[in-house]
């Protein structure tokens, strides 16, 4: 479990052809993470299979790379990284869990005062679950929707980016175009479900 809050900008280093994918990030986490821990990259739960200082190695499995940007990697890719959470952390932005739901896509870049407003687009399937001052991940990112707006067969959705996240995640690099992985608020999941079996 996560909170959103990125506490590494790593890098993939290498990313080797094998039955699933292995990719190799580069860190600067200088403690060697437990083989078998997990590590939200890019907001994807996956699991430490290699350690070193500065290190890891994570291994992606068809599903992971079918549904997410992992797919996408390259070397030199920036990737941000949190590490699980441990009872007793500070929970500082909302629950996450590294179960990506879908891929939204940059649709502008506007600055307002020192901030960024990024405006994202994503299939109305998934954006119904998306509520003005309700709560995202984009790529491992804990952050607060500003407004919403259905489309046909779209939803659009703004975020605010103060200086301080686009420096230290990789939102600072975002063009229009980009795509990123989406993971909506564990809450609406459970509503959802809700409504359907009281209508079922």
């Amino acid at each position: 479990m996560f909170t959103g809050i990125v506490t590494d900008l790593g890098e993939v280093a290498n990313v080797i052809p094998h039955d699933d994918r292995i990719i190799e990030i580069v860190c600067s986490y200088q403690e060697i993470i437990p083989l078998g821990a997990s590590v939200a990259c890019n907001g994807v739960c996956l699991t430490v299979i290699e350690a070193s200082p500065g290190r890891f190695r994570v291994q992606a499995s068809a599903e992971t790379l079918a549904r997410t940007t992992v797919g996408a990697w390259a070397k030199g890719t920036k990737v941000n990284l949190e590490r699980s959470l441990k009872l007793g952390d500070e929970l500082g932005g909302h629950l996450v869990y590294g179960h990506v739901d879908g891929i939204a896509t940059v649709e502008d870049i506007k600055a307002i005062g020192d901030s960024q407003q990024i405006t994202f687009q994503m299939g109305s399937k998934l954006g119904r679950f998306v509520a003005s001052k309700g709560s995202i991940a984009l790529d491992g990112v804990s952050l607060t929707v500003n407004t919403v707006k259905d489309l046909q067969e779209m939803t659009q959705f703004t975020v605010n980016i103060i200086p301080y996240t686009a420096e230290q995640t990789s939102f600072g690099k975002f063009r229009p175009g980009n795509r990123v992985n989406v993971e909506i608020d564990m809450l609406a999941r459970y509503l959802e479900r809700l409504s359907q079996a009281k209508s079922g």
